[in-house]
């Protein structure tokens, strides 16, 4: 199996499960459904190709998130007291977004990364301006790595 096609869901009582192909953002939503009963706990890792910088702000708030750069180079730019730390992601290398951290990514061209994403709960804003209609952005009910599919 492909990762890039097919995430998988680590579980309680240490289960990996593979999940279907992502479609679109509805596949987060069945994400979260299909995979209810571990709560917080649970884990997506996916794999994602970007060409170009992300549309949004992300956040998650029960859980840590690892980005791992696997090809290419990202900048990471996380919002750490009040300020946009920037970090640039080489193959490799990894970065850790903390609960409740917004982040978002740029690209110059085509860049890959792995994320292990604690994803119940995830919140997105726009980022064009960087605010959104309230301070906490709109709960998707799910899942994100911050792209705009």
């Amino acid at each position: 199996m492909n990762l890039g096609e097919h995430p998988i869901h680590l579980g309680l009582g240490a289960t990996a499960v593979p999940q279907p192909t992502i479609t679109d953002l509805s596949w987060y939503l069945d994400y979260t459904e299909r995979n209810a009963e571990d709560g917080i706990d649970g884990r997506l890792v996916s794999m994602v190709t970007f060409e170009e910088p992300w549309t949004v702000w992300e956040m998650h708030p029960n859980g840590h998130e690892v980005m791992l750069c696997t090809d290419g180079e990202i900048v990471l730019l996380q919002e750490i007291d009040d300020e946009v730390v920037e970090t640039v992601l080489c193959s490799g290398d990894y970065a850790i977004n903390s609960p409740g951290v917004w982040h978002t990514a740029d690209v110059d061209e085509a860049a890959t990364a792995v994320f292990i994403t604690a994803g119940v709960g995830t919140r997105h804003r726009p980022r064009d301006d960087g605010e959104s209609d309230d301070e906490n952005g709109r709960e998707d009910e799910g899942v994100g790595d911050g792209s705009s599919e």
